[in-house]
């Protein structure tokens, strides 16, 4: 018998490779990457505004470039898929128990669902979509 144990070989570039729910944990994770960089336009656009009408009149030209629509675009779905995912493991991640009972897992997404539909729906009023 060996006094060694059998350690299994993990490569440490392509394991998330292995399985589709890794797949997806780096899906999520990457999203991050992309959120980050649609903050940093945002950033860009108060520059821009702050300096004035003609620097944020360029801002705005620049952002209708076909790069600029498809990363925004890519933005956008990845912003969905990241809160989507956080909003379904919320239940794991942060049970609750209201005295010796546990909230149901269906109630807590659909609280945080309710909860990104009325800020939506707010931003939207103050933005003048509605």
């Amino acid at each position: 018998m060996s006094r060694n144990p059998y350690i299994r070989p993990v490569s440490n570039t392509t394991w998330w490779l292995a399985q589709p729910r890794y797949m997806r944990y780096m899906a999520r994770e990457v999203s991050c990457v992309l959120i980050g960089a649609y903050t940093g336009v945002l950033v860009w656009a108060l520059v821009k505004l702050s300096e004035g009408a003609q620097a944020w009149a360029q801002f705005l030209e620049c952002l209708q470039s076909p790069l600029s629509i498809a990363f925004h675009l890519l933005a956008f779905a990845f912003a969905i898929y990241h809160t989507t995912t956080w909003f379904n493991v919320t239940p794991k991640a942060m049970p609750l128990q209201l005295g010796e009972t546990q909230v149901p897992g269906g109630m807590i997404i659909g609280a945080h669902y309710a909860g990104w539909a009325v800020v939506s729906i707010i931003v939207l009023w103050l933005a003048g979509g509605i």
